[in-house]
């Protein structure tokens, strides 16, 4: 792959994805009632913010136009998260447990842009720090919805 144009689209998709977990992180945050899900969840919109911008630089960079939002499929899900929310006594497991599916589709496709071949090594070593920072986040979901199963 040493079309800037296929460096420029995997990047793209990224920041869509990265746009998603912003914007999803955000909607969960104001969705939960404890402090210690709310402050994770607005730590993560903010490390996708800035995964973000990392990614616009990179796509500028190879000559191409960030896009300018997120994917359909990522604001569906954060408006179920909003009526998850809204709906009763274990609405924060429901949450957590719609966050570590959206985190799912971020790894998924990080995983996917790894597997392009031919992509710069500044390029390859961006996305891999991304990558392992989607693992996190999702781990840190699974354990919080673990905790709140225990105590459902």
């Amino acid at each position: 792959m040493t079309d800037n144009k296929q460096v420029v689209s995997v990047l793209n998709d990224l920041l869509e994805n990265a746009r998603d977990g912003e914007y999803g992180f955000k909607t969960c945050a104001e969705q939960v009632e404890t402090a210690g899900a709310k402050q994770l969840f607005a730590a993560r919109a903010q490390g996708c913010a800035e995964a973000g911008r990392e990614l616009e630089g990179l796509i500028v960079q190879y000559g191409g136009e960030p896009a300018s939002g997120g994917t359909a499929a990522g604001a569906l899900h954060r408006g179920w998260v909003q009526v998850k929310g809204a709906v009763g006594a274990d609405s924060e497991l429901s949450i957590l447990e719609s966050c570590e599916k959206g985190e799912d589709t971020a790894i998924a496709r990080y995983r996917k842009a790894l597997k392009e071949d031919g992509l710069p090594a500044d390029v390859r070593a961006v996305i891999e720090r991304q990558a392992a920072g989607a693992q996190t986040n999702h781990d840190q979901i699974r354990d919080l919805r673990n905790a709140a199963r225990a105590v459902n």
